[in-house]
């Protein structure tokens, strides 16, 4: 008998953002599974893991997630619990985050056996561009997932609540796009939807004038570039500039 077609959504807290100066105290994770009719849904009850990460954890961190240093004492180390979360078996088909790149400087490809992963902040810049908000929580309250229980979705910002939820967000990603379409999307960076700072902040890209669209083509941020990028190749092969939203017919 076939295995199960399984993508297990993971989520940490940790003690900061970059290792190896800081490490992972907790780590929750959700599996979403292919069914016989051919959807995708939730299985199993899913859990989590409170690990030591072997330093203080910094009050800044603590005020996020609530994790005390006296909760993770006595358990067990990242490398105790890392590959058999991450590399369970049967073997899961990919690894899925919201913004992934964050939990992918922790689970490295040794620990997840070079695992695929599926990032549900990119692929819901793709498929849901007119949330107000990208985040998993405003991603929760403004899609209102069918099926999601919402106490078991909380608190947020513990590993588990928030796997949890971003499960039903790649729940619904697999029912509407392929598995390959989420990681081809996932290995780039992000499409923004609108501007995010400056004069022309909250504007569609394809409103922003020429000039306004060169400056972001060397900013900073990766996924400002790209989307600048991907916005001259548009404009570049005939694609318009101007207002395209239908709410322009009423000024």
């Amino acid at each position: 008998m076939a295995s199960p077609q399984i993508v297990r959504v993971i989520d940490l807290e940790t003690t900061g953002n970059a290792p190896p100066a800081h490490g992972v105290c907790e780590i929750g994770w959700q599996d979403v599974a292919l069914g016989e009719d051919g959807r995708w849904e939730l299985v199993g009850e899913g859990g989590s893991q409170l690990v030591n990460p072997g330093r203080m954890i910094p009050p800044v961190t603590q005020a996020i997630h609530h994790i005390l240093d006296e909760q993770v004492a006595d358990a067990p180390y990242w490398h105790d619990v890392a590959r058999r979360v991450l590399d369970p078996y049967p073997r899961r088909i990919a690894l899925a985050a919201h913004r992934a790149d964050f939990e992918q400087k922790f689970c490295t490809a040794p620990l997840t056996h070079g695992a695929d992963w599926i990032c549900t902040w990119k692929c819901a810049l793709r498929l849901w561009p007119d949330s107000p908000g990208f985040s998993n929580q405003m991603l929760r309250y403004w899609r209102r997932p069918h099926g999601i229980e919402h106490e078991r979705g909380l608190p947020a910002h513990r590993a588990f609540p928030d796997a949890y939820v971003t499960a039903f967000h790649l729940r619904d990603m697999l029912n509407e796009a392929s598995i390959a379409q989420l990681i081809e999307w996932s290995n780039l960076p992000g499409l923004l939807p609108r501007v995010r700072y400056g004069p022309d902040r909250g504007r569609e890209w394809t409103e922003i004038d020429d000039d306004s669209l060169d400056g972001f083509l060397s900013d900073r941020d990766e996924d400002v570039r790209y989307t600048a990028e991907q916005e001259l190749a548009r404009r570049q092969n005939g694609g318009a500039v101007g207002r395209t939203r239908e709410d322009w017919l009423l000024l």
